[in-house]
């Protein structure tokens, strides 16, 4: 039944309205659905990071190339470029709640599969895959956020993710130590370390099984009775500012979040300071963070078990970080959370150069704990920043670019970096490092004006 002008102006203000009084209304529910939502980064944690400790082992009994042993370590970050963009994209056309079931479902039967991989070639296809629903749960999560929590506190809960994060890197450097301290084989470890991801994933889908779909994004698809079945379910509200029937709308173009994001300066701005933040995150952390336990092991710091338990200890002060971070930032501003973190990150850098130049080695644990608190501040704002400032209709395709930026670089770094060490060795490629803190830290000094408290629709 078609619609006349006025009819359709009307239903516009009243989706308008609908929006704007969802997003300025504290979600009873809101806090468990932001924990939810980040319970499932401790997954991808887990995952990122355990290969990692394994990497030693699957070489041993493989003995592949290196360059295939990198993409081993990698092709997780290659398959999540992929799920980023077509979970966000996905996200805004199907719906939060579809996409964050299907994302974590398919997780655990991939987790469970590279447990089994007969060759490092099978390792390396299901990595790739187990990558895309990855990417995709992350800015699936996002939209969930900002669309649960009012402004304030779904910029703190968002910024929080890290502390999943190090949580994740802390129990499974604990996990990989008790497995030698009790004698496992080096085969055996790496498979159970890998396939152990699917027992949390498995906890949280069940925990998801029965998380409704948000209530603006079924306004804005025109979706108003579900909407106000949800609105009432979550909220105790009716929308009764919502007609009872549904309405037709158009539905975006993928590119047009673009168009919309530049017609404001300050939107735009932010948008770019969250891609290329997001993007020198990950070139920082790749590089350096992500090695940590090679680095230890190559300059003699600490034997295996030693290393797997000082990285833990410096996961365990990164958690600290993770918390304090978000919680300064209702006075310190996304932009000088941003500073800061970058700031950190090149006084660590250059500590661990000098280390590294002068042999003397015992610092460079002192070192790697200050590069990791300055990252894990720089690196919470970016995702948070860029779904913040879009509007609710293209949130999940914003998340996911956004995300793009980061992987990018942590699969270009994880996959290269071995042989930078190489060609012009540990001190030197430190110091190359801080190009990314150091482009970031420009960028949130003269690009980035501040958006915390910001509110859209």
């Amino acid at each position: 039944m078609s619609t006349t002008v006025p009819q359709q102006a009307a239903s516009q203000a009243a989706m308008d309205s609908a929006v704007r009084h969802l997003a300025s209304t504290y979600a009873p529910k809101g806090n468990y659905i932001g924990i939810l939502m980040l319970a499932s980064l401790f997954v991808e944690a887990w995952d990122f990071y355990s290969i990692a400790f394994v990497l030693t082992f699957i070489r041993e009994q493989y003995n592949p190339p290196v360059v295939l042993l990198g993409l081993s370590a990698a092709g997780v970050q290659a398959g999540a470029l992929v799920g980023a963009v077509l979970g966000g994209w996905l996200t805004d056309k199907l719906g939060r709640r579809v996409m964050f079931i299907a994302s974590i479902a398919l997780f655990i039967v991939l987790a469970l599969a590279q447990a089994f991989s007969t060759s490092v070639e099978m390792l390396l296809a299901i990595r790739f895959v187990l990558g895309i629903p990855l990417g995709a749960d992350v800015t699936t999560g996002y939209t969930y956020i900002m669309e649960y929590l009012p402004t304030g506190r779904r910029e703190v809960m968002g910024n929080r993710w890290q502390v999943m994060f190090a949580a994740g890197q802390v129990v499974c450097s604990i996990v990989v130590a008790l497995f030698l301290v009790f004698g496992m084989s080096h085969e055996l470890i790496w498979r159970v370390v890998l396939g152990l991801g699917a027992v949390p994933a498995l906890i949280i889908l069940l925990m998801r099984a029965d998380l409704p779909e948000t209530a603006i994004w079924l306004v804005r698809q025109g979706r108003f009775r579900e909407a106000k079945v949800v609105s009432r379910r979550m909220y105790n509200d009716d929308l009764a500012m919502l007609p009872d029937a549904d309405m037709v709308i158009r539905k975006p173009r993928v590119t047009e979040f673009l168009h919309d994001l530049r017609q404001d300066p300050l939107r735009w701005r932010a948008a770019l300071y969250a891609w290329i933040s997001f993007f020198c995150c990950g070139g920082q952390f790749s590089t350096f963070g992500f090695y940590i336990p090679v680095v230890f092991m190559m300059v003699g710091v600490s034997s295996l078990i030693g290393t797997s338990l000082m990285t833990g200890l410096i996961w365990f002060i990164a958690g600290i970080a993770a918390w304090v971070g978000p919680a300064v930032l209702p006075k310190l501003g996304h932009r000088g959370i941003g500073i800061w973190g970058f700031a950190t990150v090149i006084v660590g850098l250059l500590l661990a150069a000098f280390a590294l130049y002068t042999g003397r080695t015992l610092l460079l644990p002192f070192a790697a704990a200050i590069v990791m608190w300055g990252h894990i501040w720089a690196v919470t704002n970016p995702l948070t920043i860029a779904t913040v400032v879009s509007r609710a209709q293209y949130r999940g395709i914003v998340g996911g670019v956004t995300y793009v930026f980061n992987k990018l670089t942590v699969f270009m770094g994880i996959f290269l970096f071995p042989s930078l060490f190489a060609a012009i060795g540990q001190a030197n490629a430190t110091v190359f490092v801080l190009i990314f803190p150091v482009t970031a830290l420009l960028a949130a000094v003269f690009l980035f004006r501040e958006v915390y408290g910001f509110q859209l629709d």
